[in-house]
């Protein structure tokens, strides 16, 4: 393995552990020329998976694209970039166990929107102003709207279950 920094041929393993249910392996690596480390994650290659894209143009799903995008809505936030890798990963995972070889962009802005939703808030919503093209300040407050009904919902519901078990 190269090191992405200065290019050297030889790197050491620190520290590998299967992650994403045992279908990924991450290796923590150092550098043995300059010291600095990164991770690699080891998985399975998958067969190509194609992006439909809204005028019917076909092009070859790029995760990078993705984390990216799901960067670009937790800047600023407190989220690892190891976190966003993580979630891209499973938004990738999502799609390739739901559809075969193709799927339609708007798939993948939805599964990313769900999966947000639970894992920033803010970036929820910066995410959901580019994908879904707010066009004024009454689209941010309906989504934001959508956003606080739900967790209102979650939170009763919890709620609920936990009386539910102290009265057992």
């Amino acid at each position: 393995m190269r090191c992405p920094y200065c290019s050297a041929p030889d790197c050491r393993v620190l520290d590998s552990r299967a992650v994403d249910e045992g279908r990924t392996i991450r290796r923590r690596r150092t550098c043995n020329q300059c010291g600095r480390r990164f991770n690699t994650f080891e998985t399975v290659e998958h067969m190509p998976l194609f992006v439909i894209k809204h005028g019917g143009d076909r092009e070859i799903f790029d995760r990078n694209k993705l984390m990216n995008g799901l960067i670009r809505a937790c800047d600023k936030r407190e989220k690892s970039l190891e976190s966003i890798m993580e979630l891209s990963h499973k938004i990738e995972l999502y799609l390739r166990s739901k559809f075969e070889q193709e799927v339609p962009s708007k798939e993948i802005g939805e599964a990313t929107l769900y999966m947000l939703k639970d894992f920033d808030q803010v970036a929820y919503i910066r995410f959901a102003s580019v994908y879904r093209r707010f066009n004024d300040i009454q689209s941010f407050k309906h989504e934001l709207d959508i956003l606080q009904n739900k967790s209102t919902e979650a939170k009763n519901a919890s709620e609920k279950h936990s009386k539910e078990k102290h009265t057992d």
